[in-house]
């Protein structure tokens, strides 16, 4: 049965679909989109990010190859009348532009004349860009059924809480636990973040990057979390993702951060109206309690956190930010429409900016910004209309939980270089792609529902409908 939607038999029915051939949601397979999703976020999260492969750039991280032998599956689909998949999917024009705005501005970039550097910067920022297409591409459109996206979302929790734990562990052993994680045939190459201290507390990264990317992941992953702990069918289940949920909370203040809690305030704000006030109650002891657990295990804490925000004004981190507000003016005011060229404006050659909308106006101009904020939206809009399609609150729920990780996503791109962090920016292309899925298996035609293939229609058509009796009605 559908999760979210009232039952459609006929969509279990291969015979109407096309003849000769199983074209169901229900037909599971060993090896699909799902099972390739699921690998690319184990090897995202469970291996340092700063593990390659030899020879090459960040670009060669485990979980990016997967994710750019993705696109290119998607692609392959594509130029096969046999796998083209019928059936609109609105993400697939979002994605169309953003691409296309991408392409644009690397062309401007190199009639403008790179350097060494920027040349380098800009063919990383475009196979970033396959990757990170690649990966909504196949979301959206390759995964067959509600099964089939529940079981990616809960490797992805599983994982996020592995990552809280070690975390977790860093900050109270003060022992980098990364640094044994070494995995035979990839090498550690780039910036490895180290403990830094802020106020009385360390900050850690566990397997990503940096503090603040692990706290934006975590309050991406904490209402998946709070979503299974709550409608697992298994008791064992919903106890196991209760932990994971307490984990990835508390893994969010250790990482001492504003981003991280700015971002996980809006996501329960998000999930807030389709909470019943006992589950508000109940969340609301519960992150009491977890509260009172932090204050025992790393006194000063939370003081160092209320700091964050009480003293922002003279924090040394914000003030830079801000003086650079005048240098982006003056060079935004050069090419103010499609930008210096997609990933030319790269460290240490210009200043980190902390600030994926102002080095995407840089980099892309207003054209790529806008089409960014649109590919947010587009999401966010399909999500809604999968919200009032759904049939039942677990349904709701999960649109809730996707609709706050895009919500977030705009957000927290004002506090860091957001998709200049691979795992953070992989994390976020799966949501989007998520948005593109739920609207295909809430969408009241049968066709766009089970995503048959262009082959199978024909055929269909060609054979005519099927015998009244062998189609069960909805």
């Amino acid at each position: 049965m559908s999760l979210g939607t009232t039952p459609r038999l006929a969509d279990l029915e291969p015979s109407f679909v096309g003849s000769r051939t199983y074209a169901t949601r229900r037909r599971f397979m060993r090896l699909d989109a799902g099972t390739l999703l699921s690998l690319m976020i184990g090897l995202l999260t469970l291996i340092p990010a700063s593990l390659i492969l030899p020879g090459m750039t960040d670009i060669g991280r485990p979980a990016l190859v997967v994710a750019l032998l993705l696109w290119f599956w998607w692609i392959s689909t594509r130029l096969n009348p046999h796998l083209v998949m019928v059936g609109p999917n609105p993400i697939r024009f979002a994605v169309l532009a953003y691409a296309v705005s991408m392409l644009a501005s690397y062309a401007v970039g190199f009639l403008r004349g790179l350097t060494v550097m920027e040349a380098n910067g800009a063919d990383r920022a475009l196979l970033s860009m396959l990757a990170f297409t690649g990966v909504i591409l196949v979301t959206a459109d390759g995964l067959p059924n509600w099964e089939r996206l529940n079981g990616l979302l809960r490797v992805f929790v599983w994982c996020s809480a592995a990552m809280a734990l070690i975390g977790l562990l860093q900050a109270i052993l003060k022992i980098d636990i990364t640094q044994y994680m070494m995995v035979p045939g990839l090498q550690p190459k780039g910036y490895i973040p180290s403990f830094e201290t802020r106020g009385a507390s360390v900050r850690v990264a566990s397997t990503t990057s940096h503090y603040i990317e692990l706290s934006a992941v975590m309050a991406v992953a904490l209402p998946l979390a709070i979503h299974y702990a709550r409608f697992s069918a298994e008791r064992w289940r919903r106890r196991g993702f209760l932990v994971s949920a307490l984990l990835i909370a508390a893994a969010i203040p250790v990482t001492i951060s504003r981003t991280g809690v700015v971002a996980a305030g809006v996501a329960i704000l998000c999930m807030l109206p389709v909470w019943s006030w006992r589950m508000r109650y109940n969340v609301l002891a519960l992150g009491a309690g977890l509260v009172a657990a932090l204050m025992v295990a790393k006194p000063g804490l939370l003081g160092t956190i209320r700091d964050l925000f009480t003293g922002a004004n003279e924090d040394t981190s914000v003030q830079a930010r801000t003086e650079r507000y005048g240098m982006v003016g003056h060079f935004f005011a050069q090419r103010p429409w499609l930008g210096r060229g997609t990933g030319t404006w790269i460290p240490p050659q210009y200043q980190i900016l902390d600030n994926e909308w102002l080095t995407l106006a840089l980099n892309n101009g207003l054209v790529g910004v806008a089409i960014l904020g649109a590919l947010h939206i587009t999401a966010i809009t399909l999500t809604v209309l999968a919200w009032r399609r759904a049939g039942s609150e677990e349904g709701r729920h999960l649109c809730a939980a996707l609709i706050a990780a895009q919500l977030g996503a705009l957000l927290v791109a004002a506090f860091f270089d957001s998709l200049s962090f691979t795992t953070y920016a992989t994390v976020i292309s799966l949501m989007i792609g998520a948005c593109g899925a739920v609207w295909r298996f809430t969408h009241p035609s049968r066709q766009v529902r089970t995503s048959a293939t262009r082959w199978s229609r024909a055929e269909r058509e060609a054979v005519g409908p099927r015998p009244s009796a062998l189609i069960p009605s909805e």
